[in-house]
């Protein structure tokens, strides 16, 4: 697995977040009209924030155009974020390992101010040469269009450029764009079987991430 580079996921990849977006768009969906469903985080992950608010609109019956949807969402995780945002476990020293081997790069479905307000707080912005949200692109995850563009701005070939991905959508649509995907599910939110099957390594956690994991 000849490596020139690697691309990180962010939410429950890098930060404990999934249960965050979770409580943030129900609350907008309650307070709004709209009608929550128990599997309607998981049926939005991957999705980018103009697809998952106009998911919101049309599926739960939100009661606000999808740009406030998405806006209140995105200010009611930037208070959550400032007070208490919580890093995955190893997830600092696992960065802190291959930054020092790859080029690294962020592929996240989270809108990009979230995203950049999570690595400046956690200290690990400096480490990651591009960060790219989907909706800097056409498609979200499972389509491999956010991957696609960190490659290419980080001058990778796909081919030769890691993902490390947790959710089903994030491992398809990294193996769709021709990359070695890693997998490190996370057990609240498991990825298919399917997509599971498509992950070149499965970790039980990021401790066990290393430059050597990649050889």
């Amino acid at each position: 697995m000849p490596i020139a580079a690697m691309v990180f996921d962010l939410d429950n990849v890098l930060i404990d977040s999934e249960e965050l977006w979770a409580e943030a768009r129900e609350a907008i969906t309650r307070e709004n009209g709209g009608r929550w469903r128990d599997t309607a985080q998981q049926e939005m992950m991957g999705m980018s924030s103009t697809e998952w608010s106009r998911w919101l609109h049309d599926e739960l019956r939100v009661q606000l155009p999808p740009e406030e949807i998405s806006r209140a969402v995105v200010e009611r995780l930037e208070s959550v974020y400032r007070d208490h945002l919580r890093l995955m476990p190893g997830a600092a020293e696992a960065v802190e390992r291959m930054a020092a081997a790859f080029p690294l790069g962020v592929a996240s479905s989270a809108n990009r101010p979230l995203i950049e307000l999570a690595l400046e707080l956690s200290g690990l912005r400096e480490r990651f040469r591009v960060v790219v949200s989907s909706e800097e692109v056409a498609r979200g995850k499972p389509a491999p269009d956010v991957y696609l563009e960190a490659t290419r701005r980080l001058a990778a070939d796909p081919a030769e450029a890691a993902a490390v991905e947790d959710a089903t959508n994030g491992l398809l649509a990294a193996h769709a764009a021709g990359m070695n995907v890693i997998a490190v599910p996370d057990s609240r939110y498991p990825p298919s079987d399917d997509a599971l099957a498509v992950a070149d390594v499965v970790l039980d956690s990021l401790d066990e991430l290393t430059p050597e994991t990649l050889l």
